[in-house]
């Protein structure tokens, strides 16, 4: 059986579960790459430019831990999933630069995904990456039908559930039938925190230090961007910046958007340094949050040399700063 490997990076976390589905109705074995660890993080780091930026850094490691594991792996290019807008330009690059850092890489799989272009594009686009497993057009689309089915699916399992996306992914591919809550608790947490940015920052327990579970021993209710409807983060794109020019930049806005208008005790936001697209909107929501002085803010940036004990110190202040507010019922923070 043919076996296509995906890395555990990037835009895994979105949509894991549509690729999933959409090969196996195929004939394909999907091979997933281990959780991400130092060594992963080194090995990506040392095969490119000392400016290239950490997502990018641990999803070419995760690329190298699945050669000679699988036959081919799986590079989508996302260029645009909405018109006039567009994707960070490390994504639209991202099968070259593996062919030319990771020579000892197996074949590399890559479709083109562009709503600019129109959906006759993105049909043809399918059927090509379909056909290197079956040359019958009408199993490719019942499999396409069948992935983005799965893919409604989990995204409904978040949003209704509350769920991360790898409590989603885990509820999915385990055998019970009831879906976990997002935090089993024996009383009602002390106080809830908004988390925004991105998937493959939020959910990589190796670069963020674990920082959801951190927050968890705080008995604090997290809420992330995967747990709001589409609609919701767009309603609150367009009352904040107007519109995103940025495929993924939508997600964050719109999260940090809807938690200041209430509902959480604060908002910490985890960007990667020297990501443009990530500075502009994640500024945009802390200029919000200022002017509205009722939900504190704190940014977090992640880097290969970020300390893990920086991270925690700021994470107490924070936390420390969020619970005296609570108790003295203050309702402005300056």
């Amino acid at each position: 059986m043919t076996t296509v490997g995906i890395p555990r990076a990037l835009l895994y976390y979105q949509y894991y579960p549509m690729w999933k589905t959409f090969f196996e109705h195929l004939g394909v074995e999907v091979v997933v790459s281990a959780p991400t660890t130092r060594k992963t993080l080194a090995e990506g780091a040392a095969r490119v430019v000392a400016d290239t930026c950490l997502p990018v850094k641990v999803f070419t490691g995760h690329v190298i831990s699945l050669v000679g594991n699988c036959d081919c792996i799986f590079i989508p290019v996302v260029r645009s999933l909405k018109r006039k807008s567009y994707n960070c330009s490390k994504f639209l690059g991202l099968p070259d630069m593996t062919r030319a850092v990771v020579r000892e890489a197996p074949p590399i799989l890559e479709i083109e995904i562009d709503i600019n272009q129109g959906k006759g594009r993105l049909y043809r686009d399918i059927y090509r990456l379909g056909r290197h497993f079956s040359w019958n057009p009408l199993k490719v689309r019942e499999a396409a039908n069948v992935a983005w089915q799965a893919y409604l699916e989990y995204r409904e399992l978040m949003c209704r559930h509350g769920l991360t996306p790898p409590q989603a992914i885990d509820n999915i591919t385990s055998t019970t039938q009831a879906p976990e809550s997002a935090l089993d608790y024996t009383d009602l947490p002390q106080a809830t925190i908004g988390l925004i940015g991105h998937a493959y920052l939020l959910y990589d327990e190796h670069i963020n230090y674990q920082l959801i579970q951190r927050l968890q021993q705080y008995d604090v209710a997290v809420v992330t961007p995967e747990m709001l409807p589409g609609h919701v983060t767009e309603a609150a794109v367009n009352k904040l910046v107007g519109k995103a020019y940025w495929t993924y930049e939508e997600e964050v806005v719109g999260a940090g958007g809807h938690y200041l208008e209430g509902g959480v005790d604060g908002i910490i936001g985890i960007m990667a340094f020297g990501c443009g697209p990530d500075s502009l909107m994640m500024d945009m929501v802390h200029r919000q949050a200022t002017r509205q002085k009722t939900t504190p803010f704190m940014c977090l940036t992640l880097e290969e040399h970020t300390s893990e004990t920086g991270i925690i110190t700021r994470l107490e202040a924070f936390m420390d700063m969020i619970y005296r507010r609570k108790q003295r019922g203050e309702t402005v923070c300056v």
